[in-house]
């Protein structure tokens, strides 16, 4: 069954997603909630490769500002190279636990599946508070892997898989369940919290997404599952009807006015 499933990550996976129905969609949604204006300037925690620098440069025009900021040197580079013609754009490689801007410095920020990642999320929150200014707007997308469905042969096989995606493979697997909660920590206004469930039929389409064969090995070698149960599980997603779903949480917080 390999020409169904990838069995390694793909170079271009973020790009991939964001070009998809799925990106397209949520990645429009939450433009639309950061509700940009001519002269913003905007903050992009985690841009990855880029995908939406020029959307947000469109959005605030010439008078506005972007700023991508990365981890990742080589999603540093890409993004450059993307938005290489676009004056108002700058990206740079940067700690987002630790950002190199003034107090209330931005009108805007986002970040788009980040805080899953990250060491410390409620010490990035904390940091994109500060440089927000008051009455200054975050939208903060992030999925909630415990809301991982699959439907396989066996309740316990996809149920064990689930888990090992929410243990093992993303660090903060429940960010999504959680980010309300510590965005009013940090001293935000959550204005809205916005569920995007993505549903998925085609098992290559979700492959694409959720790197099922590939991630169900790993569970294989980290004693989630066992072989058998393995081989079984695939099988099922790649011979029968298939169906998973996810859900991601588009969380506005505004920062309030003193």
């Amino acid at each position: 069954m390999p020409e169904l499933f990838e069995l390694s990550r793909p170079d271009d996976y973020l790009v991939r997603l964001a070009a998809s129905d799925l990106g397209r969609g949520y990645k429009t949604l939450a433009t639309t909630e950061l509700d940009l204006h001519e002269g913003h300037a905007v903050l992009d925690l985690g841009c990855g490769p880029g995908a939406d620098l020029p959307a947000y440069a469109a959005a605030v025009g010439p008078s506005g500002s972007v700023l991508g900021l990365d981890h990742d040197a080589g999603a540093v580079t890409r993004a450059r190279a993307l938005v290489h013609d676009l004056a108002t754009v700058r990206v740079e490689e940067a700690d987002v636990h630790r950002l190199d801007l003034s107090d209330g410095s931005v009108d805007r920020a986002h970040t788009d599946r980040v805080l899953q990642h990250v060491a410390d999320p409620a010490l990035v929150l904390a940091e994109t508070f500060r440089v927000l200014r008051p009455g200054g707007r975050a939208v903060l997308a992030e999925p909630d892997w415990g809301t991982l469905v699959v439907d396989g042969p066996d309740a316990a096989t996809s149920d064990a898989y689930g888990r090992f995606v929410v243990e093992q493979v993303v660090r903060n697997g429940r960010i999504g369940r959680g980010l309300t909660r510590l965005a009013e920590w940090t001293g935000f206004v959550v204005e809205r919290v916005i569920p995007v469930t993505a549903v998925f039929r085609d098992v290559r389409e979700a492959d694409q997404v959720l790197g099922l064969a590939r991630v169900a090995r790993r569970a294989v070698e980290a004693g989630y599952l066992r072989e058998r149960a393995e081989a079984r599980w695939t099988e099922h997603l790649a011979t029968q009807p298939f169906f998973a779903s996810v859900t991601l949480f588009l969380v506005v917080a505004d920062r309030p006015l003193p």
